[in-house]
């Protein structure tokens, strides 16, 4: 008999406006250039357009 690993549930990438990912940079990664601009694209649109 092989025992099922219970699986916690998960938040689809992009979903979880909170994510790691959108950390602020350390200083010291500021310093040797390890980090990645990011720019927001947000769609405001109502039901007419």
């Amino acid at each position: 008999m092989v025992q099922e690993k219970a699986q916690e549930p998960t938040i689809a990438p992009g979903m979880d406006t909170h994510n790691a990912l959108e950390a602020e940079a350390t200083e010291i990664e500021k310093e040797s250039g390890d980090t990645t601009e990011v720019t927001h694209l947000y769609l405001d649109r109502t039901p007419e357009d």
